[in-house]
């Protein structure tokens, strides 16, 4: 099995007035979401972010030269609920290229995981003090416009910790080209 960075912390959205939308899906546009990204923290907007470009918003990074490659990735942002400080130091910690193709960015107050309806609620997690925290997911978007989303839950794994296999990059890689192949 592939090593895979855990997320503790990504994509800091702070943003007081979000609607809760039912679960993203495939043809949805990205939310309009203030993200925080570095610290101290710079506000972008997720949806004029993703504009005229291809990115992937997801939890963990592998691949990342394969996907710029193969599938003309412009960019893939790491999130998870936490803040701009933690997603830095841990970006640091990963020797991310700050001018890479790999960007952290933190959700501290949940903003963006709910909007998507990616909370983590299922009471095992609960129970144990992981409450407002991300599902394990990976999405697809061309141009802010969500063409593929794959999440790593199951009844018995609800964090996708044992099972992240749809949400890594081959699995990414394979339903980016199959996407770009379909439209062809």
């Amino acid at each position: 099995m592939m090593r895979f960075l855990r997320p503790l912390a990504l994509l800091v959205a702070i943003a007081s007035s979000v609607p809760l939308a039912a679960s993203v899906k495939v043809g949805d546009k990205l939310p309009s979401i203030d993200l925080h990204h570095g610290f101290p923290p710079k506000k972008i907007d997720l949806a004029s972010y993703a504009t005229n470009k291809a990115i992937i918003l997801v939890g963990l990074p592998e691949l990342q030269n394969t996907l710029k490659e193969k599938a003309g990735i412009d960019e893939i942002i790491i999130y998870c609920v936490n803040d701009g400080a933690v997603m830095k130091a841990w970006a640091e910690d990963q020797m991310i290229d700050p001018n890479g193709i790999i960007q952290f960015m933190g959700d501290p107050e949940g903003a963006l995981t709910r909007s998507l309806d990616m909370e983590l609620i299922h009471p095992g997690p609960h129970s144990v003090g992981i409450i407002g925290r991300c599902k394990r997911f990976a999405l697809y978007a061309v141009n802010g416009e969500v063409k593929y989303l794959a999440v790593s839950e199951r009844d018995d794994d609800p964090a996708g910790d044992d099972y992240p296999e749809d949400t890594l990059a081959e699995a990414m890689l394979d339903a980016i080209l199959k996407h770009k192949y379909d439209e062809l």
